[in-house]
């Protein structure tokens, strides 16, 4: 009587290490960890955005002029619009960046990575700068940067391509 194998053979077990290996590399591929992070991030800043630009609207309706804009005398603005929103308590504090952006603010100033144009009478625009390469897709096939923004001319937030402008109107993404 002959005695019964049990057990795997070393070739079977290479060949399960492998097919395990190809599942692994195909599901991290599909789930790309790092474009989640972008998208996670983008998520903060978009929040952020609409947060701040609805502090400053709310303010605006409050004081009849910008926050940081030293436009009158009834206006109890100082020269840092951060400040401002806070004193007011339109916010309790200004949000934390998410993360960090190559961008610059060319219209306007940052407080805490913010960017905030404004035309110092009644217009204003909040933005940041956005990475997922899902949010940059959403504004055409050749859009190479895309944009968080809150705009009191339009009165809305969105995406768009391009560094916004205030006063102007502006095109948003994905509508």
């Amino acid at each position: 009587m002959t005695a019964l194998k049990r057990g795997f053979t070393l070739i079977e077990l290479l060949i399960v290490m492998a097919i395990l290996g190809v599942l692994a590399v195909v599901v991290l591929v599909a789930i790309n960890p790092a474009e989640q992070l972008r998208r996670a991030r983008d998520s903060g800043r978009i929040s952020g955005t609409q947060q701040i630009g609805r502090a400053w609207s709310a303010y605006f309706t409050a004081n009849g002029c910008l926050p940081g804009s030293n436009a009158g005398v009834p206006c109890p603005a100082t020269a840092a619009w951060g400040t401002d929103l806070t004193t007011s308590e339109e916010l309790q504090t200004i949000p934390a960046q998410v993360g960090t952006t190559t961008g610059t603010c060319t219209p306007g100033t940052a407080v805490n990575g913010w960017c905030v144009g404004t035309d110092d009478v009644e217009n204003f625009v909040v933005y940041n700068q956005l990475e997922s390469q899902q949010r940059i897709s959403s504004c055409g096939a050749a859009a190479t940067t895309a944009f968080a923004v809150f705009s009191s001319f339009d009165a809305r937030g969105g995406v768009v391509e391009s560094e916004p402008s205030e006063g102007v109107s502006l095109t948003y993404c994905g509508q």
